[in-house]
C-alpha cells in the first residue's frame, strides 16, 4: 500500500531551545524515524550536562531575577490565554509534525490531541482566576495568612505516546502557577514540541520556557540529579519512574510521577451491551493502544463472555491497519522498531503459556516496510499469565472470565498497578461495590475514556506518585508560605532589663 506524503517536512536537524534562542547541542547525533515507512526522517543532537546545566541556568534566572514570578494573576492569564491561540493558530503543522514522528492518526491528533492541548491552557487560565490563599484569626489577637508561592524552576519530562496532549498539561500548569521550566521530549518524538517551544517563545519571556534534547539515561537523568531544579514531573515507564525518583530523592527534590497501568475493563452481564463493546474497543485501540490507561484486561462476565469475545473478534479483524494520514485508518503504526518487537514478543511468550492467540499478534501483512501490526487479542488462561502481568502498551487486549463481583474484583486488583479500571454494568449496587474495591486512582463507569481535569488524575501502588489536575497541580506547582502578624502591638518581654 502506498502512503500518502506528510503535508510538512521535518526539520533536518533537530536542536534545543535555551532562554529563547534555538540551541546547538554538544552530545552525540540520534536518528528520528518515521515509523509508518521505518526510514530516518531527521537527526537529533543530544543535550549533555553541559545544555542541561545552561537551560537550567537560564530558567533560574528568569525566576530569581526577572518579574515572572511575581506578575500579576491577570497577566498569567492573559499568557496562558495566548499560549492557546498559538497552538490553535498552528493546529495543521504541529498535527502533522505529531503524526510524523508518533504514527498516531492524523485525524486523532487534529481531532483530541491538539484541543485537548489548547485546552489545558484554558483551563489553567480558568484555574487560577478563583485561586487564593487561606486566612485564619482563630488565635485572639493574631491573625495567619497561607499564600502559596512558584516552586521554582521545574524539570518536565514527556512521554512518546501523547507528546503535545501529555506535555502542554505540564507546561500550562508548571507557567501559570509561575514557575520555570525545562522540558525534555523524548527523543523518539522531538518535531511538534520543539515546534510549539519555538512558536511560544514569541508570548513567554527569555527563560521561561526552556527545551532539550536527548535520551533518558544521558539527558534526562542530567536534568533530575541537577540542584538548581526544585520539582520534576514525569510521565512515562513505571522502570523508568523509579530510576527518577532514586536520583530526585538524592536532592530531596519533589516528583510528581504518572507512570504504567494494566488496567482491568470489567464487562458485567448487565451491562448496555452494545455500549461496554464500543468501550472495550475504543478503550484498547485508540491512540494506537499505547496508552497507559488502556483497557488492556477485559473481564467479562461468563453468562456473556463466548458471546462478546465473539463479536469483539470479529471487529478487530476488520479494523483498518494503514497510514496515519487516510481519514480511513483506524490504527497506525507502532511508534518504534523497537516497541513494534516487544509488543510481537507478547505473542510469542502467550503461545509458552499456553494461552490462546484469537486473532494478530503479527506485524501486518500489507505493509511490511513500517512498523505496523495487526491489532490482537489473546485468551489468557490465567491472571498470573505475563500478557496479564506486564503492560505492553499496543494494541493488544487480553480476555479473562469471571463468574462473580468478588471474582472480578480479585481478578482487577491482583497487578502492580493501579492507574484506571473500568466498570460496565447498570446495576447500582454492583457499581458501587466494584468501584470502591477497585485499587486504582480513577474508575471510569459506563465510559471508555474522560479526564476531568478539575478532578485528580493518577495511580496506585506502581502506577505512579501524586496527582495531576487542577487542586493537584496547585499543590505540586507551589510552596505555602504561612505569614503570622498580631492584630496590635505587643506588650513583649524585656529580656536583659531589671
Amino acid at each position: 500500500m502506498e502512503l500518502f506524503k506528510n503535508p510538512i517536512e521535518p526539520p533536518k536537524l533537530v536542536k534545543s531551545w535555551i532562554n529563547n534562542e534555538e540551541c546547538h547541542g554538544s552530545g552525540v547525533e540520534l536518528p528520528v524515524f518515521y515509523p509508518a515507512t521505518g526510514k530516518q526522517v531527521s537527526k537529533l543532537i543530544e543535550d549533555d550536562s553541559k545544555d542541561v546545566n545552561k537551560a537550567v541556568l537560564s530558567a533560574r534566572r528568569a525566576f530569581d531575577k526577572t518579574s515572572w514570578r511575581t506578575q500579576s494573576v491577570e497577566k498569567r492569564i492573559e499568557i496562558l490565554e495566548r499560549c492557546r491561540t498559538v497552538v490553535l493558530d498552528n493546529l495543521e503543522e504541529l498535527a502533522a509534525l505529531e503524526c510524523l514522528a508518533t504514527g498516531i492518526i492524523l485525524r486523532e491528533i487534529k481531532g483530541f490531541h491538539l484541543q485537548r492541548s489548547a485546552y489545558n491552557f484554558r483551563f489553567f487560565a480558568e484555574y487560577i482566576s478563583q485561586a487564593h490563599g487561606e486566612r485564619f484569626d482563630n488565635t485572639e489577637g493574631y491573625l495567619t495568612l497561607v499564600n502559596r508561592e512558584p516552586a521554582g524552576v521545574i524539570g518536565l519530562i514527556a512521554p512518546w505516546n501523547a507528546p503535545l496532549a501529555l506535555a502542554t498539561m505540564k507546561i500550562a500548569a508548571a507557567i501559570a502557577f509561575g514557575n520555570c521550566a525545562i522540558l525534555k521530549p523524548s527523543e523518539q518524538t522531538p518535531f511538534s514540541l520543539v515546534k510549539l517551544v519555538s512558536l511560544l517563545s514569541a508570548v513567554l519571556p527569555p527563560g521561561v520556557l526552556n527545551l532539550v534534547n536527548g535520551r533518558g539515561s544521558v539527558t534526562g537523568a542530567q536534568l533530575v540529579a541537577h540542584p538548581g531544579v526544585d520539582r520534576i514531573s514525569f510521565t512515562g515507564g513505571t522502570v523508568t519512574g523509579r530510576n527518577v525518583m532514586m536520583e530526585a530523592g538524592k536532592q530531596l527534590t519533589p516528583c510528581s510521577l504518572e507512570l504504567g497501568g494494566k488496567s482491568a475493563n470489567i464487562i458485567f452481564a448487565s451491562a448496555d451491551y452494545e455500549r461496554a463493546l464500543d468501550g472495550a474497543l475504543i478503550g484498547i485501540y485508540s491512540n494506537n493502544g499505547q496508552q497507559c490507561l488502556a483497557g488492556s484486561r477485559i473481564l467479562v462476565e461468563e453468562k456473556i463472555f463466548d458471546q462478546f469475545v465473539g463479536e469483539f473478534i470479529h471487529r478487530t479483524k476488520n479494523i483498518v491497519v494503514g497510514d496515519p494520514l487516510s481519514d480511513e485508518t483506524e490504527i497506525g503504526p507502532i511508534a518504534s522498531k523497537q516497541h513494534m518487537e516487544r509488543i510481537l514478543s507478547f505473542a510469542t511468550s502467550a503461545d509458552k503459556d499456553g494461552d490462546k492467540l484469537l486473532t494478530g499478534g503479527q506485524k501486518s501483512k500489507d505493509h511490511q516496510n513500517g512498523y505496523f501490526i495487526e491489532p490482537t487479542a489473546v485468551l489468557a488462561m490465567s491472571n498470573k499469565s505475563r500478557v496479564c502481568q506486564e503492560e505492553i502498551f499496543g494494541p493488544f487486549a487480553t480476555f479473562l472470565p469471571f463468574k462473580s463481583e468478588d471474582e472480578a474484583i480479585e481478578i482487577a486488583n491482583d497487578t502492580e498497578f493501579g492507574l484506571v479500571s473500568y466498570v460496565w454494568s447498570d446495576h447500582m449496587p454492583t457499581i458501587m461495590k466494584v468501584s470502591e474495591a477497585m485499587r486504582s486512582g480513577v474508575v471510569w463507569v459506563n465510559t471508555p475514556m474522560m479526564r476531568e481535569l478539575r478532578a485528580p488524575f493518577g495511580g496506585f501502588k506502581n502506577s505512579g506518585v501524586a496527582r495531576e489536575g487542577g487542586y493537584s497541580c496547585e499543590q505540586f506547582y507551589t510552596e505555602e508560605k504561612t505569614i503570622s502578624l498580631p492584630k496590635s502591638p505587643l506588650n513583649l518581654k524585656k529580656f536583659g532589663i531589671k
